[in-house]
């Protein structure tokens, strides 16, 4: 099977562009588009919450996914890395067209199948390893984490934890996991850190 694979991050982008590319692309190279997978969601929302990762569990040998940039799969290095490991172990191909990439079953993409597993489990250790040291640190301060018993509004729920949230950043924890630790969606802490202008320049 080969499948289109189109992202775009808001309804105001439109996916005929990506679409095209892909089918001049395929038609250049004498290629059958079987199936098209077309989703409107950011790039930073795991992938197993996308229908990127329907497609991902269904991949099969052989198949090939064509995208118009590797920035469509995911917008951290983390995440591309992570789904190119899966089509590598897989063994189903990955194109892209504008920069030109080519994940296949040669030498040089199972060298890169190796790296990009290794790179990704080193990533989480040290995802992993920031986020306690940060909480450590806290702690140690006597901050008191979690959100405050009955509060309701995202400005109450993480009033007092600027410099947390701020600290985290720096030690680059993702925000989805600076929401996992304040038990609150990453969308409240989004907004709050839009709210309050928390920097960390």
């Amino acid at each position: 099977m080969i499948y289109g694979y189109i992202r775009v991050s808001s309804d105001k982008q439109t996916v005929e562009n990506q679409r095209y590319e892909i089918n001049k692309f395929a038609e250049n190279n004498g290629i059958d588009i079987n199936g098209w997978i077309e989703e409107t969601i950011s790039g930073t929302k795991n992938y197993n919450k996308r229908k990127l990762g329907e497609l991902l569990s269904k991949v099969k040998n052989g198949d090939l996914i064509i995208c118009a940039e590797l920035s469509r799969l995911g917008r951290t290095l983390f995440m591309i890395m992570d789904i190119l490991n899966i089509c590598m172990n897989k063994n189903c191909r990955v194109w892209t067209i504008k920069d030109n990439y080519r994940l296949g079953d040669d030498i040089q993409s199972k060298v890169l199948a190796f790296a990009f597993g290794l790179s990704a489990e080193i990533e989480r250790n040290l995802i992993s390893q920031r986020t306690k040291e940060a909480l450590a640190r806290k702690r140690a301060e006597g901050v008191v984490l979690g959100r405050p018993i009955g509060s309701k509004s995202s400005k109450v729920k993480l009033s007092g934890k600027e410099d947390f949230i701020r600290d985290l950043l720096l030690h680059e924890v993702p925000k989805t996991q600076i929401a996992r630790i304040l038990k609150v969606d990453r969308m409240t802490v989004d907004a709050f850190i839009k709210r309050e202008s928390i920097s960390t320049q």
